[in-house]
């Protein structure tokens, strides 16, 4: 319709300028109609053109993420994945049977984990508890050779000792009692030392330090009829039961 009404002005305005003897000329309402016409059939190409356009940037910001792969390397890795034992058990529909595989090779794998770290964990315990008794051992011999033992009772301390003494974190000889809880040395209030232990064996355990000049074998006050529990310390409290039993402790007065 817009190129016809181009023809019919253009050509009437030429028949016009014919008959006076002029050539055929393009008025301005000619030419806004032949822009219009120009603008509405360049229009379908400049929409299609800017969906092209947009279509290409959104597949290059696809394409960006594909950077650095190898596309062989891809295809390799997805042809392997289809010959893959489990592949083909997930196509044949057995996801039950991929999951119990995929479960026990897990289980395998943290298991055999789980016993190294235990064997290294046993090992380090061992190392741990080998320092300790040595450890531990020097000190009671230390206090029991400053307390004028016998040399052939020193072994004897050491072992009197294990039973009593353990290791704290800070490399100290702690002495416990039969309920774990820290022993007290006779006043009472501080706790008992390896020294102080070691001494009360000169009463509780004579025959492991050197008889004194003008002495018969020694007595042993911890059996004495004068003892009461009440008044006794924690130290001689497990002194006393070491030596003599429970059931002796226990028939003693209690206050």
């Amino acid at each position: 319709m817009l190129f016809r009404e181009i023809n019919r002005k253009f050509y009437s305005e030429a028949q016009e300028g014919g008959d006076a003897g002029g050539g055929a000329t393009i008025t301005p309402e000619v030419q806004a109609l032949i822009d219009k016409a120009v603008a509405e059939n360049t229009q379908g190409l400049k929409n299609k053109n800017n969906e092209l356009l947009g279509k290409q940037k959104a597949l290059s910001e696809k394409l960006k993420q594909f950077e650095g792969i190898d596309p062989d390397a891809v295809k390799t890795i997805l042809q392997r994945f289809s010959d893959d034992e489990e592949a083909k058990l997930i196509s044949a529909g057995k996801i039950d049977e991929v999951l119990n595989k995929r479960t026990e090779r897990f289980r395998s794998e943290f298991d055999k984990k789980l016993k190294a770290e235990q064997e290294r964990a046993d090992s380090a315990q061992k190392k741990a508890e080998k320092y300790s008794s040595i450890v531990l051992s020097n000190k009671m011999t230390n206090a029991a050779l400053k307390a004028g033992a016998l040399p052939e009772a020193l072994e004897d301390i050491s072992l009197r000792a294990k039973g009593m003494f353990i290791l704290s974190d800070d490399g100290e000889a702690v002495a416990v009692g039969q309920d774990g809880e820290p022993l007290l040395g006779k006043d009472g209030k501080t706790p008992l030392t390896p020294q102080e232990w070691v001494e009360s064996l000169k009463d509780n355990a004579p025959h492991l330090f050197p008889r004194a000049e003008g002495t018969g074998g020694g007595g042993h006050k911890a059996g004495g009829s004068n003892l009461v529990r009440s008044k006794m310390t924690s130290m001689e409290k497990h002194n006393y039961i070491q030596k003599y039993g429970q059931q002796a402790y226990l028939k003693l007065p209690k206050d």
